[in-house]
């Protein structure tokens, strides 16, 4: 899949490059940790027992990663392709039964947790307002998500798994605060009958070199569904340190 993903931007920017010489790449990375604010679960959706993967069974903070490349036409066309996975592991014990995917886990006994959510984006963005210290820009992404949430005692095993294509609105918000530093607002992000998803970033960034910026700041990630099949809500918090290499 993430071979796709990069073929697909690949062959973007070779379109982008035969119709204007002025274009721009870069390179985006980012990490950090990862903190999960709630997780609630039930698994049929209509039949399963409701639990939480962040009371019941206690989350660990994890580490995070995601890489960005970004492909930039006339200054106003962007298009980018985004790996971003994610996985955290919980374990612990409720006192009563789990109807889990058709398994029931017994009260009292150690249960471990898994919750997988990989995003692979594909998102076309144009600069509506491009102001020496101002600029804001509008986007369609077409995500794909390979989730996954799966739980286990010694004797016993279950999990859910789900690859689904969503499309979000994408956005862009900066302000060049001073000549080197400036504020960050971006994301992903929608709302539906079906669920809602959102991505959002905000962040302070320090220009270190024309082909360097450094930024830190906060990443909230939440979102889910409710159907016959899945019931899932989940917040999760991020502290982030990016840096973008512009070629």
């Amino acid at each position: 899949m993430r071979k796709i993903l990069f073929s697909l931007l690949i062959a973007c920017m070779f379109l982008g490059g035969a119709s204007s010489m002025k274009a721009q790449t870069i390179i985006d990375l980012e990490a950090g940790a990862v903190f999960t604010g709630y997780n609630n679960v039930r698994i049929p959706g209509d039949e399963g027992t409701l639990f939480s993967l962040k009371d019941d069974l206690m989350p660990k903070t994890e580490f995070f990663y995601r890489i960005r490349a970004n492909y930039t036409i006339k200054s106003r066309h962007t298009f980018s392709a985004l790996f971003a996975p994610l996985e955290i592991k919980s374990e612990g014990s409720v006192p009563y039964d789990i109807n889990f995917q058709g398994v029931v886990f017994p009260a009292n006994t150690k249960i471990f947790g898994t919750y997988k959510f990989n995003s692979y984006r594909l998102t076309y963005r144009y600069s509506i307002v491009q102001k020496p210290k101002f600029e804001f820009g509008l986007g369609l992404t077409a995500k794909i998500r390979d989730a996954k949430i799966a739980l286990s005692t010694p004797g016993l095993a279950s999990e859910k798994v789900n690859v689904g294509f969503v499309p979000i609105i994408n956005f862009r918000l900066f302000w060049q605060i001073k000549d080197k530093f400036g504020l960050l607002l971006d994301g992903d992000a929608l709302a539906a009958p079906q669920g809602r998803a959102e991505d959002v970033s905000i962040a302070a960034t320090y220009k270190l070199s024309e082909k360097l910026c450094f930024r830190a700041g906060y990443r909230i990630l939440e979102g889910g569904a409710d159907n016959d099949e899945v019931y899932n809500f989940a917040l999760l918090h991020y502290t982030a340190l990016g840096l973008s290499i512009n070629f």
